[in-house]
């Protein structure tokens, strides 16, 4: 699938051609089945959700997204993981919800973060802890969330977010730093 591709029907789409988003799908399905794969590999095998749930229900809400500026593909796959970590957030939310605490949904965090395979934490701890640094640093919570959530390289990322590779790397190292701090702290 060529890039340019995706690119051209994200523009139709965001010029409001309303089957641009139905002339989309076949295309980018594939990328967001490993997309949500990476997510779902992390989680505690009792998780109701599958990749194809994880997938549809992404797909509604970026359907659903009013006057969305599309840039380019990397800019959808980043907005796509976005979702796809709300997502996760909001059923591991509603799951303590039902168990009063209890039965967290967990995540590994792994080589992309450079915290050994072994140590899981719940995934509401780590977006609670992504959530801290976008308040003290916008753009470093961003590369967290385009690298590690939506899988983007250093290159995509610097593209996304218009900045150069060396401040994505430098700002990656920063968060990665920073977030195993606050997720060790409880």
């Amino acid at each position: 699938m060529p890039p340019n591709d995706v690119t051209a029907i994200l523009r139709k789409w965001t010029d409001g051609d309303g089957s641009a988003a139905e002339q989309l799908a076949p295309l980018v399905y594939a990328e967001l089945r490993l997309l949500a794969h990476r997510y779902l590999r992390h989680e505690r095998p009792d998780v109701s959700l599958r990749s194809t749930d994880l997938v549809h229900e992404a797909y509604i809400r970026l359907v659903d997204v009013k006057q969305a500026r599309w840039q380019d593909r990397a800019h959808f796959f980043a907005v796509s993981g976005t979702i796809m970590r709300r997502i996760l957030v909001d059923h591991a939310r509603a799951r303590l919800r039902e168990k009063r605490g209890a039965g967290a949904t967990h995540v590994v965090i792994n080589e992309a973060i450079d915290i050994p395979e072994q140590r899981s934490f719940d995934v509401v701890r780590l977006d609670d802890a992504l959530e801290g640094l976008a308040k003290l640093d916008t753009q470093q919570s961003r590369v967290v969330e385009l690298r590690f959530f939506a899988g983007l390289s250093i290159e995509e990322t610097a593209e996304a977010l218009g900045v150069s590779r060396a401040t994505v790397n430098r700002d990656w190292v920063t968060a990665r730093a920073w977030l195993l701090r606050e997720i060790s702290r409880h």
